[in-house]
């Protein structure tokens, strides 16, 4: 595959991954059930149950969960301005690296949902809707994705 092409795939794979962060965005900005008690539950749930990763837990009950409207607004606003971003082509390595961040904390939320002391590849398995989108991020960043069929290129021309 030549570079040229390599590029495109990479910036049909940008489009596609914002355009699902504005499905994400989507219902929890126009719907209200995500900012009014959506949020704090996923967020109590993940604590209560022990799933998240243990220097996180305090993160989560003393900064997030006393303020989860605020906090609701932050994630369903950033997922809108992240998806915005990557189907733009503008600004895609700073939302890249917002996305990526994102979905880091998404994983060591939900690390030990299988449960403590179970085999290492049920907490990978547990968060394959996680760890894809984060290597994602990875690659955008790494590779420019927003210079090809984006706003940070210049324009909507290939880059060569």
């Amino acid at each position: 595959m030549s570079d040229a092409n390599a590029r495109r795939v990479l910036a049909l794979v940008r489009i596609a991954v914002g355009v699902t962060f504005l499905f994400f965005a989507e219902y929890k900005i126009v719907g209200s059930e995500f900012v009014h008690g959506g949020f704090q539950k996923y967020i109590s749930t993940y604590v209560d149950q022990h799933q998240v990763v243990s220097w996180l837990q305090p993160v989560l009950t003393h900064s997030v969960l006393p303020h989860p409207f605020l906090w609701a607004l932050v994630v369903s606003w950033s997922e809108l301005l992240i998806g915005i971003s990557l189907v733009l082509g503008y600004w895609v390595r700073l939302s890249s690296f917002g996305g990526a961040v994102y979905m880091l904390a998404l994983t060591l939320c939900t690390w030990y949902a299988p449960g403590h002391n179970v085999r290492y590849w049920r907490y990978v398995g547990n968060n394959l809707d996680h760890i894809p989108m984060l290597m994602l991020f990875l690659i955008f960043l790494s590779f420019r994705a927003g210079d090809t069929w984006g706003l940070d290129g210049g324009g909507l021309k290939l880059r060569k």
